[in-house]
């Protein structure tokens, strides 16, 4: 090999690996720019922040409140004199200073708060798990039915290819009349009507292409060169049998939300234990009374300070049977969630059945297709043999290759039908891609 042709030869190999890559679109592919792209997702992401930020663990609720408080007021007419505590007939300036703490040392209302905000965030997690899994299932709905329509123009133009071979041959069988003129009519009409349904079918894959790129939230992509991936013969498919579908967690975490709503209403039934320390002092002045002598603003509030520090009891003893009925409604939210798990459990179950049932009709078509293919590729070829000597008219060959492609179409859409239904399982089993 000369050093022209080599460089031929990768410039070629560089290209069909380059370009080609570029068009093709793995379901894989697809899956991942759909996630990327999901503006559902995207806000469930943004709920799940805020849930994690909602959350106070229960140290957080534990630690004191601390307050600083300060106000200026002025008494006119008969007032308290601070300096003598007795009552006076003066103007009075007063300045005030508190600083006061709390903390609960037992709290049962935050045991149950703290554990019910954890919950939610599990929550908007498995939430979150439930979009990106019914968003997988459109995908995946949306690519093989884009596929199925795709591989059909394939054998179509494979097809249309020997049309436009046969009907080449009969047009100069007529001109040098060897064969009548009804039979480039009739190879007309069949070639015509072949030109049509590729056309049809190629519109409609256009369509879908498009759909499926529109779900996917995918722009600037020209459908007319994608090709989606039929990896039936280089990928191995297989099942797993564990369930855990995020529709059912999440109705477990639901259930487990909802027995948490019980707790925290029984909790305002508990006595709560409450420490609290308080600081104050201030300062006064009459107010248009130049003779009258009073300590510095330092000196009186160092002098006037206070301290209090306390521990509170709460005990709750009647309220009007309010938090009762509350408690009596939890229980009952908690037993309706509890029949949500049970039945999504059931819906689960029943799909994947449906699904497998699917499968094993679709495997059992499986040989017969096969066999039927093969009945119709040796008709095809007796026929095309026949209808070069001139033993059978157009009508009758157009109907055999009808036949054949068919048969093809129809063993193809089986095949991708059965690796449809093992990836939509596994998708509603749980399993992600």
């Amino acid at each position: 090999m000369n050093k022209r042709a080599f460089i031929l030869l990768c410039f070629y190999i560089f290209c069909t690996t380059t370009f080609g890559q570029v068009n093709s679109w793995p379901l894989q592919k697809c899956i991942d720019e759909a996630r990327k792209n999901a503006i559902e997702i995207k806000i469930q992401q943004l709920n799940i922040k805020k849930t994690q930020k909602e959350h106070n663990s229960l140290v957080n609720q534990m630690l004191p409140s601390i307050y600083l408080t300060g106000n200026q007021s002025y008494n006119f007419g008969s007032t308290i004199d601070p300096a003598t505590n007795g009552r006076v007939s003066t103007n009075i300036q007063n300045d005030n200073f508190f600083l006061n703490a709390q903390m609960n040392l037992i709290d049962f209302k935050a045991f149950a708060t703290a554990q019910k905000t954890k919950i939610n965030i599990e929550k908007s997690k498995a939430e979150l798990e439930v979009i990106e899994n019914e968003y997988q299932l459109q995908i995946l709905e949306s690519y093989y039915r884009a596929l199925f329509t795709q591989e059909l123009l394939k054998i179509q133009r494979e097809q249309f290819r020997n049309a436009q071979f046969n009907l080449d041959r009969v047009q100069k069988e007529v001109a040098i009349g060897s064969k009548p003129q009804s039979d480039l009519y009739d190879m007309q009409l069949s070639f015509a009507q072949e030109e049509l349904k590729i056309t049809e079918t190629e519109q409609l894959s256009i369509l879908q292409k498009k759909q499926l790129f529109q779900l996917m939230n995918v722009e600037n992509v020209s459908v007319t060169e994608v090709i989606l991936e039929n990896f039936i013969e280089n990928k191995t498919l297989k099942e797993v049998g564990k369930v855990s579908n995020p529709k059912i967690k999440f109705a477990e975490l639901n259930y487990k939300s909802n027995l948490n709503n019980i707790h925290l209403e029984r909790a305002y039934n508990l006595p709560s234990l409450t420490t609290y320390y308080g600081f104050s002092t201030f300062y006064y002045k009459p107010l248009n009374q130049p003779n009258t002598v009073v300590d510095e603003f330092n000196k009186q509030l160092d002098d006037n300070k206070n301290h209090q520090v306390g521990i509170q009891l709460n005990v709750p003893i009647f309220n009007g049977f309010r938090n009762s009925k509350r408690v009596l409604v939890s229980k009952i939210e908690s037993e309706k969630s509890k029949y949500v798990v049970e039945l999504e459990k059931i819906k689960i179950k029943n799909q994947i059945d449906i699904e497998n049932q699917n499968k094993e009709n679709y495997m059992q078509l499986q040989a017969k297709l096969e066999q039927m293919k093969s009945f119709a590729d040796a008709s095809f070829k007796t026929s095309q043999s026949k209808f070069s000597v001139g033993t059978i008219d157009a009508v009758v060959f157009s109907a055999v290759k009808n036949q054949l492609l068919t048969t093809q179409y129809d063993l193809l859409k089986n095949q991708l039908q059965q690796q449809y239904i093992i990836l939509k399982i596994s998708l509603i089993q749980g399993n992600s891609f």
